[in-house]
């Protein structure tokens, strides 16, 4: 009986923190999708295999 309350009492904790963490998410996700938008494309460079001083090992 005592196995089954501590165990009913932790999954209770995990579901109320798990909710807590879920709320907090969408608020964090609409702030990166804002951040995002404004800042700035990286610069993608090919890599030149050719002129590599490396050679492939076999």
């Amino acid at each position: 009986m005592t196995f089954f309350a501590i165990l009913f009492i932790l999954i209770g904790a995990n579901a109320i923190f798990m909710f807590f963490s879920l709320n907090g998410t969408s608020e964090k996700a609409g702030k990166a999708d804002k951040a995002s938008a404004k800042s700035s494309d990286a610069k993608i460079y090919p890599i030149d295999f050719i002129a590599s001083k490396f050679k492939k090992a076999v």
